[in-house]
This record gives structure tokens, sequence and C-alpha cells, in this order.
């Protein structure tokens, strides 16, 4: 089986879209991205810079739009066999899958970046990296500070998150074998902190429509397989405040027997992760368009 995955806030960097924009019908699409999403997709992907880009209300869109981007210019789509989206990235996964169209991801992920933005200006949080050590004493560690774990993502990296100066002493005194990054996000994401974006995401939820998929799609909440397309917006509405399980995913992959992993733009982190904990599956990062033939070349190949 082949999966597509789709990356979540931080895989964004200045300029990344430009080369995108040489795709045939992409200014089209980005323009109606943009109107869904209320935000100028071609300007915030070509011209802002870093900070403007990680405004919460600004990133979720962008990166959301740039999957769907070269997931349209992707050849033989109908060969994958599952998707799954890191956080954010969980609604182009549904727009790919059919579950929600692409006007209602658009238009949802525009509300829960501005919801978000809303919620993290109430506290001023925002979330780190712990790469390597021993896993229980990290999460001791944290309910000391009273941070959370707010993004399991295998392979050694637990992403926490929770009050920038409990963040600073986790930094000042790492647990041991660590090492702690802080991360150029503007909150502390899927955490009690983002209980009022929930509330508002559910609310906008109720208004659309979720058909069931044809392929698998695996939720970040426990890695397990949605039963039905209204169930995955469910859980997707309340992973906003809760961990990301990218680990438990990874695992699912795993068992499915997943053979070939192709992650879209802004592609890179989710491939790096793979590597390291599903060593030996072929994966292709399509960072621009001259991805593309190497993406299309590993779905030739589980023919």
């Amino acid at each position: 089986m082949r999966i597509a995955v789709f990356p979540g806030q931080g895989s964004q960097s200045p300029g990344f879209l430009a080369p995108w924009l040489a795709v045939d019908g992409a200014e089209e699409r980005l323009s109606r991205y943009s109107e869904w999403s209320g935000v100028d997709l071609v300007a915030a992907g070509t011209e802002w810079d870093a900070d403007r880009i990680r405004d919460t209300q600004v990133a979720q869109p962008l990166i959301v739009a740039a999957s769907l981007l070269s997931w349209n210019a992707l050849a033989d789509r109908d060969r994958f066999g599952g998707v799954a989206g890191h956080s954010v990235g969980e609604f182009a996964a549904a727009a790919a899958a059919g579950i929600l169209t692409e006007q209602d991801a658009l238009t949802l992920v525009g509300i829960r970046g501005r919801a978000m933005a809303e919620a993290a200006a109430a506290a001023e949080t925002g979330m780190s990296a712990v790469i390597g050590g021993d896993e229980a004493a990290v999460l001791a560690r944290l309910e000391e500070l009273d941070l959370a774990p707010a993004n399991y993502n295998g392979g050694g990296q637990l992403v926490v998150a929770g009050a920038v100066e409990a963040l600073r002493a986790l930094a000042a005194e790492p647990v041991g074998g660590t090492r702690v990054i802080p991360l150029q996000v503007a909150g502390a994401f899927h955490t009690r902190y983002m209980a009022p974006a929930v509330d508002v995401l559910r609310d906008a939820a109720a208004q659309v429509t979720a058909l069931d998929s044809a392929v698998t799609v695996w939720s970040n909440r426990d890695g397990a397989p949605a039963p039905s397309g209204a169930a995955f917006v469910e859980l997707l509405v309340d992973q906003v405040a809760s961990p990301v399980r990218w680990d438990l995913c990874m695992s699912s992959f795993a068992d499915a027997g997943v053979t070939g992993i192709v992650e879209l733009s802004p592609a890179g982190t989710l491939v790096g992760l793979a590597k390291r904990a599903l060593r030996g599956v072929p994966a292709v990062a399509v960072k621009t368009p001259d991805d593309l033939p190497a993406a299309t070349a590993l779905l030739a190949a589980d023919a």
C-alpha cells in the first residue's frame, strides 16, 4: 500500500510556493483557496517573510493550500491506498480522501487558524521539541513544570507546549540525554490552552457535510483508521486541544503493510520521521514540482 501524508504547522518557509505557480492552473486554484480561507495565499507563499507566515491564522491555510496544490498536480492519485495528515494537515488529508470538499476544508482551516490565534493571544505560551532521552523521564519533568506533550512524533521526538517561562526552565535544565529546541510557533497548540478554539471549530464543522472515504484515513487522535467521514471530522475538531499521536499513526502504517510514502508540500518533516521509524520504507518528499516525477515513480512501482 502506498500512502500520502500531509505536513503540519512549522513546515512552511518564505517563498516556498513560488515554484508551484508555474504549474498550470495553480494561480487560479490559489485564488479560490484564498477566497475560501480569508488569506492572500499567493502573497503569503511568495512574498511574506518568516515572521508573517508564522502567524497561526496565515500558516494553517497556507500549508493546507500548498498540500492540496501539490496533490492536484500529482498524477495517478488513485493509486494511493490511504492518507494521513499531521495536525492541520488532517484537513488536507480529508480533502484528498473526499471526506470534505476543498472549499469546506479551506473554509474550516481558515476558521481554525483564526480561532487558535485568538486562543494563543490569551496567554504567553509556546512549543519546544525535545529530542532523545527517556520518554517516561521527559513526561515526568513536564508534569513538574505544568507543561504538556503536544506531538508524539516518534523517532525519539516529542513536542511539548505550555507557558513560555516553563519552556525556558525546561531548556535551562533539560532531562538527561535530551536536546530542547524552541519552535517558531505562536502558541501551545494541542493543549488545554486551545479549548476555546475547539468550540468555534465544532460550530463551523456542524455546517458541512462529511462523506465516507474509499481509502483508509488514519487519525492523529489514536493512530487508528477513522470508521467514517463524519467520525474523522469530529476527531480533527477535538484534535485542536489534544496531543497529536503521529507515533501511533506510523505504527499503524507498519501494521497495514505500507510500502511507500509520499509527503505533499511543504514536505520534508514527515519523510524525515518515517526514515527513522519506518526504516526501509521508500519515501518521497514533494517539495517542488521537480519532485513530482519521483512521487509518480514510487506509485508506479506498486503496480
